[in-house]
């Protein structure tokens, strides 16, 4: 059975990578090459995964006493390139 924090995990993960892809190569392709279909195809899909995130993240929050600090750390972490794959290391490494 997927429990939240496995599903914060996929989700983490997902939002991680369609991020990078995002700013890393659809936003480039619109913007030198003049083709905006990337950022159409990613942004929509980018969007849901980072509201799954922030929703999945305040459902966490008491399961595993994160203070405010941490709780901001973690909500930083979705706008910070690479930042989601860090919270998943630092703060879920130890959960099953």
């Amino acid at each position: 059975m997927l429990s939240f924090v496995n599903l914060f995990r996929v989700i983490a993960f997902l939002e991680g990578v369609s991020y990078i892809l995002l700013l890393f190569i659809a936003t480039p392709i619109k913007h030198f090459a003049d083709d905006p279909q990337y950022v159409k195809l990613l942004g929509m899909p980018h969007g849901i995964l980072f509201m799954l995130y922030v929703v999945l993240a305040f459902v966490l929050k008491s399961d595993y006493n994160w203070d405010a600090k941490q709780f901001r750390g973690v909500l930083l972490a979705a706008i910070i390139p690479f930042g989601t794959f860090f919270i998943e290391r630092k703060y879920l490494k130890t959960v099953n």
